[in-house]
């Protein structure tokens, strides 16, 4: 079994010496339990002011626990995570937490900076929280692997929880199934893993091969566009930014464990089919949004987003397709 290389208080054995460390599938397994399933990335609802609407952040959240998935992350890049303040960051964490509290759902906080003493400032406010776990987006300061690998040796002396290690995002620097393999070996909370580099489906793979220890899990993005078949694959879930249909992925989820192989199949087609106008559309989710009454205004800090009625009209129509699968 891997060394575990930073030995905290909570994590020895009551009544056995200084030197005893609990097991690491102890350690996690409240945790790994949570870290499965469809987990929706929080976008960031703004008011007509551009301002943070933390009312309806909190309101997100909620919607999130009624639509049964799994857990919520938040912030990240479909939380427009760049554009937001250290105090705005800040408060995020705070809001989303207290909402959290009683839902059930798994809580990931993302932590990530472009240095490591920037991931360092939000890590210590994320894991005075009590999150059932972080994500971080590598540095884009990073020149090598080993500068990716300090930022992570970082965060796991300011935690013991579970961190997912994002294969994207950062400086232009491939995160090798190896030096993951590595990493996870010598900081076991780094085992989880959101793959979206390259050819993610033979690096899923890859990855799977050292399972259960010392990769603990696979996540996939890119929206869910290719769940069906990482599912199907045998990897653990989904970690993206699709609040607005939350319900979809909770169902498409259900329907995996049961083994209904046709309902997952119709859930899914039609979950494509309005996904295909994200690049027809823009801002088509934000509208989804405040069309199913979780956020306010379709407001953004990428840009303006306008709709015409014939945008509407085919938004409206492709999403009739998955009143099946909402929750009223």
């Amino acid at each position: 079994m891997a060394k575990i290389p930073l030995i905290k208080r909570r994590q020895m054995l009551a009544g056995i010496g200084a030197t005893a460390v609990l097991p690491y599938s102890a350690v996690f397994a409240a945790a790994e339990n949570k870290m499965r399933g469809a987990l929706m990335i929080l976008s960031t609802p703004y008011t007509e002011n551009n301002e943070v609407d933390y009312e309806d952040l909190a309101r997100e959240v909620m919607f999130c626990a009624k639509c049964g998935i799994q857990g919520v992350v938040w912030p990240q890049n479909s939380s427009e995570q760049r554009y937001l303040s250290y105090e705005e960051r800040v408060k995020g964490f705070e809001t989303i937490a207290e909402a959290n509290n009683g839902t059930g759902m798994a809580l990931v906080f993302g932590v990530q900076a472009n240095d490591t003493e920037g991931m360092l400032s939000y890590a210590r406010i994320a894991d005075s929280l009590n999150p059932d776990g972080m994500i971080a987006i590598p540095p884009m300061t990073a020149d090598s692997l080993e500068d990716i690998r300090d930022y992570y040796r970082a965060l796991c002396e300011i935690t013991d929880k579970p961190v997912f290690v994002q294969t994207s995002g950062g400086p232009d620097i491939e995160l090798t199934i190896d030096f993951l393999v590595d990493l996870a070996t010598e900081l076991p909370q780094c085992g989880y893993i959101k793959e979206e580099y390259g050819r993610v489906h033979e690096r899923m793979l890859a990855l799977k091969k050292h399972q259960p220890e010392p990769i603990r899990s696979v996540f996939g993005a890119t929206l869910g566009r290719g769940w069906l078949y990482e599912m199907r694959i045998g990897t653990d879930g989904v970690m993206t930014g699709g609040v607005m249909y939350a319900d979809v992925y909770a169902r498409l989820w259900d329907f995996y464990q049961n083994g209904d192989e046709e309902s997952l199949r119709d859930c899914y087609s039609k979950l494509l089919l309005i996904q295909n106008l994200d690049t027809l559309i823009p801002g088509v989710r934000l509208w989804v949004m405040q069309k199913r009454g979780i956020f306010k205004t379709t407001k953004s800090r990428r840009g303006v987003y306008n709709f015409s009625e014939q945008q509407i009209a085919e938004i409206e129509y492709r999403f009739d397709t998955l009143k099946p699968y909402l929750v009223s």
